[in-house]
């Protein structure tokens, strides 16, 4: 298939026979011809991969088919199939990349273009390329039983056989690919290519184990010599490292009988008879591209080949020869040249591991010298210790046995290294034969090519000299042509006139005949029709009396059909009507169930809100307008039951909820709309029951009316409207303008209470004197901070509130988008309207403490409560804000201010408190014993009072705070989420 591939320059003889084979029918076969198109793609012509794109979407529908099939080849055929679309997708992405993989450096920095985004992209496609690889590996090894020995069956080397080519593969995919981390790591940050060192690492332990456990495969050592790779992965941080990497080698042995060398080496040494036969086979198979001799002129003019005929298909048959012979010295070139190329690397990977065991002895050398110089510094010290005779003879024996092993040792590793470079010098000697071998290769090639060149210049010149032969040869044949068609004109004229009377007497002759045989003919047909037509006669009375027969017995079956459908017809009613019986059963039970359960004292505590109310009432209205038009249509026709039975369980499902939502949402209604919403809730679950049982009585359903339950449930919509918060009523039109009207007013509070102050501020000063007036400026002082930084806030506040109306609203007008977000802006209605009411009660406490008729707890109370608004408009207006908004940073700085503005206040109101008490300090030094026990006496009862009071008072703050909550939720909507 190779060779083929090679003589027709593509694949499509190699396909076409593909497409015939059962792929799809036997994994087996599959298998067989996954490895053989791997072998093609890679060492076929590289027309294959264009020849072969076509056909890559019908090898991925066979792979998804083959990836059901978990038994035997299933799985091993669908990853096979991946990894040849992914191999021929990068090749075609890549087409510098031969099939082979075999690449220099300098040809894989042409391949990127020295771009670092394409040796980026690059890297990523090998990454996957090399990952197909490895999962064909992986999943061939976990399907084996490697507990025996697998590798010498003819089941085990059938699945291991094809990934000879997949070690071929590996080897070059993460050579190139350490080079091109290198290369990245050198134009890139670290941290960019993180995730290409995660990757490799991955891929690089999965390779090594792959690899290790190939090389120990009986199967493999006798095909390919599989290279190790080391020990650590290589360090892309530390750029030096580049020149410590080795490429891996894989060898595959000269002398190993693999279905890769076979062919070749046969092909070389065939002598000219099993050459010719080889060609007459490969022509049946591939077809000959010289099936059509220029120089065969048998077919023309019908003369006998002459000397020179010959003489031309000799040099024909030579020029041939010399071809074929060429391209077997050049395949065979080729082939001892990537010998030499694998002998080579072996050899300087040979050389790399010897200088590496060099250094390492050099090392060990160095170290076994300092620890000589050691033991003679410790030979000294214990010559100079002093000790006992025997003591220092003893070590000193020890000694010198050490130093003679160190010493051998350190002869023989000299003696290694003096090996080591000899063994370079034969390394060096070796790769030099080898270049003068392949430079002797190089001549011969040229001198073949010269050798051809003068044969074709000879074939050429002799071509010529037989043409010129030729063209007289002809002039010759043409003369002797006009003599012989005057000579047959002569001939032909004198037995024109005997031609042509023997014409007329055979024409004569020939018409007798067919006349005769004619009139024989017609009788013949005459008999054949009589018999014929007798024989349709009889067919005829035949079929008559079947059809006679199976038009009586179609009759009878017609009849016990018609039968048969009307007792089903009737059968069907009386289950409809059944079914429709327990439906209308079943919501009648459904309806006074609710019923029962207003009546249940345990309801008493479930509340609902009036929004709810109205949703449930609206769905149950809608349902019972659907439903009238259902039962409409079940008058005019019985059979339309479909429509109507689950508008009935709708309809009672939808009214017990609107029964129980009116139950619940009376409990927590004023008395009067209380009374009316239950007394009318219980209306309409009368009424519904009874428009149920007139549907479910067959002489009732035709008068059976469900306007009442209708009408109820419009008056319990009214009741609902009643009850709904007031702070609903608003029109959502209106709550754009309200919202701009409620900040105004808030501003022009905030602008009014600042002013005031300033003018108690004057009055003060004109006043009061003294200690008063050092009070009062302290806190006046501190309340027009506080106005002031209220006043930053509000405007804080709508330039936030205009930047979210005008991200959020889109094509639409600010107001459209208030009545859009109706809570959010009823949220900055009421913040506002509380800054507003804050800053006016507290200007007036401020000025009934200058005054002298306010306390400081008033002041410091109403200066918390305006804090409290501004956190709430602050909440209110970040709501919807994006958090890396400019405006929010200066909404929660201004918030900011307004905390710290409320803490002066109460600051500034305790210091002032405390400095008009100190003024009425306490003088007992008057008063007697007697007072005095008097006086403690009714402290400690103003004490128990006061406590007293406190708690009540804490009591009644309770009570006020959850009775706010419950109106403020009423007033904002809370509930109309509740559950009852």
């Amino acid at each position: 298939c190779i060779l083929g591939t090679h003589h027709e320059k593509g694949a499509q003889t190699f396909w076409s026979v593909v497409n015939r084979l059962p792929l799809s029918g036997n994994a087996v076969l599959c298998w067989k011809f996954c490895h053989v198109f791997h072998k093609l793609l890679r060492d076929g012509h590289s027309n294959v991969l264009k020849d072969s794109v076509r056909y890559k979407n019908e090898l991925s529908d066979m792979s998804r088919m083959w990836g059901h099939l978990n038994e035997g080849y299933g799985q091993l055929c669908s990853i096979y199939l991946k990894l040849l679309r992914t191999k021929m997708e990068f090749h075609t992405k890549n087409p510098r990349f031969p099939g082979n993989l075999q690449m220099s450096d300098r040809q894989l920095d042409e391949a990127g273009e020295n771009d670092v985004n394409n040796f980026f992209q690059l890297t990523v496609e090998m990454f996957d390329y090399l990952e197909c690889e490895l999962n064909l590996f992986q999943t061939v090894f976990s399907s084996l039983d490697m507990s025996r020995s697998v590798s010498v069956t003819a089941a085990g080397q059938c699945r291991l056989a094809p990934l000879i080519q997949v070690i071929l593969d590996c080897s070059h995919l993460y050579d190139y690919t350490v080079k091109l981390l290198f290369k990245l790591h050198s134009c890139l940050p670290a941290d960019t290519l993180q995730g290409h060192r995660d990757r490799f690492l991955e891929q690089f332990r999965k390779l090594k184990d792959l690899f290790y456990r190939s090389s120990n495969l009986q199967y493999f050592k006798q095909l390919i010599q599989i290279p190790q790779l080391p020990e650590n992965p290589p360090n892309f941080l530390r750029a030096s490292a580049l020149s410590e990497h080795i490429s891996p080698v894989v060898v595959i042995p000269a002398e190993a009988s693999s279905p890769d060398s076979e062919p070749i080496t046969d092909l070389v040494e065939m002598d000219g008879a099993s050459q010719s036969l080889f060609d007459n086979k490969f022509d049946d198979i591939f077809g000959s591209s010289f099936s059509c001799d220029p120089f065969n002129f048998n077919s023309q003019n019908g003369m006998s080949k002459d000397d020179k005929d010959r003489l031309i298909e000799q040099l024909y048959g030579e020029i041939t020869a010399l071809k074929e012979e060429m391209e077997s010295f050049k395949a065979e070139s080729t082939r001892g040249a990537v010998q030499l190329r694998g002998r080579a690397s072996e050899l300087e990977a040979e050389l790399a591991e010897q200088q590496h065991l060099k250094q390492q002895a050099q090392d060990e050398s160095e170290f076994l010298r300092a620890e000589l110089e050691e033991l003679k510094k410790q030979r000294e010290d214990t010559e100079k210790a002093q000790r006992s005779l025997t003591e220092i003879e003893r070590r000193a024996q020890a000694n010198e046995q050490r130093y003679s092993k160190l010493k051998e040792k350190y002869s023989e590793l000299v003696q290694n290294h003096a090996d080591l470079l000899r063994k370079n010098a034969e390394v060096i000697k070796q790769i030099t034969v080898a270049r003068q071998a392949q430079g002797d290769v190089e001549r011969e090639k040229k001198e073949l090519e010269d050798s051809f060149q003068r044969v074709s210049e000879q074939a050429q010149r002799k071509s010529q000299e037989q043409a010129e032969v030729l063209e007289t040869l002809k002039r010759e044949l043409a003369t002797s042509r006009q003599e012989l068609q005057v000579l047959q004109g002569t001939l032909e004229s004198s037995t024109q006139a005997g031609a042509k009377q023997n014409s007329q007497i055979a024409s004569l002759e020939q018409e007798r005949d067919r006349l005769s045989q004619a009139a024989e003919n017609h009788r013949d047909e005459m008999a054949a029709l009589q018999a014929e037509l007798q024989q349709l006669r009889d067919t005829l009375s035949n079929e008559k009396e079947s059809s006679r027969t199976e038009l009586e017995m179609l009759q009878t079956q017609l009849r016990d059909k018609e039968s048969t459908e009307q007792a089903l017809q009737q059968l069907l009613a009386k289950e409809q009507l059944s079914v429709l019986q327990g439906t209308i059963h079943e919501a009648k039970r459904m309806v006074q169930d609710a019923l029962a359960r207003m009546e249940d004292p345990a309801h008493i505590s479930c509340t609902s809100s009036a929004d709810c109310l109205l949703s449930q009432t609206l769905a149950a209205s809608e349902c019972a307008e659907r439903l009238q038009d259902a039962h409409s249509k079940y008058l005019l026709d019985g059979a339309a039951m479909g429509s109507l039975l689950p508008c009935l369980a709708l309809f009672a499902h939808l009214v017990s909820n609107t029964l129980l939502q009116g139950s619940a949402t009376s409990h927590v209604a004023p008395v009067e709309p209380a009374d009316r919403l239950l007394e009318l809730c219980k209306q309409c679950g009368s009424e519904a029951v009874s428009y149920l049982s007139a549907v479910q009585d067959p002489g009732t359903v035709a008068s059976a009316d469900c306007s009442l339950v209708t009408a109820c449930l419009g008056q319990i919509s009214a009741i609902g409207e009643e009850l709904r918060p007031r702070g609903l009523d608003i029109n959502q039109e209106e709550l754009g303008d309200l919202v701009d009207k409620e900040m105004a007013a808030t501003a022009v509070a905030i602008e009014t209470a600042s002013a005031r102050i300033e003018e108690m501020l004057s009055k003060a000063r004109a006043a009061d004197t003294g200690v008063k007036l050092e009070v009062n400026e302290r806190i006046l002082g501190s309340c027009t901070g506080l106005m002031q930084a209220i006043h930053v806030l509000v405007l804080a506040s709508k330039d936030l509130q205009r930047e979210i109306v005008e991200s959020g609203r889109g094509a639409a007008s600010p107001k459209e988008f208030y009545a859009k977000n109706s809570r959010w802006t009823e949220g900055l209605i009421s913040a506002s309207k509380a800054v507003g009411w804050g800053a006016t009660i507290m200007v007036d406490a401020a000025d009934m403490v200058v005054q002298g008729k306010g306390t400081f707890e008033e002041l410091m109370v109403c200066s918390r409560e305006i804090a409290a608004s501004t956190a709430q408009l602050v909440a209110a207006s970040k709501v919807k804000a994006d958090k890396d908004s400019a405006n929010l940073c200066k909404l929660q700085q201004a918030s900011r201010g307004v905390n710290q503005a409320t803490a002066s206040v109460v600051a500034s109101t305790k210091a002032g408190k405390s400095q008009v008490e100190e003024k009425d300090s306490m003088d007992f030094s008057s008063m007697t014993l007697t007072q005095i026990k008097r006086q403690e006496m009714d402290s400690q009862v103003r004490v128990l009072e006061l406590e007293n009071q406190l708690q009540k008072e804490r009591q009644k703050l309770g009570e006020l705070r959850k009775k706010h909550y419950e109106l403020a939720g009423v007033a904002e909507g809370w509930e109309e989420d509740g559950k009852w």
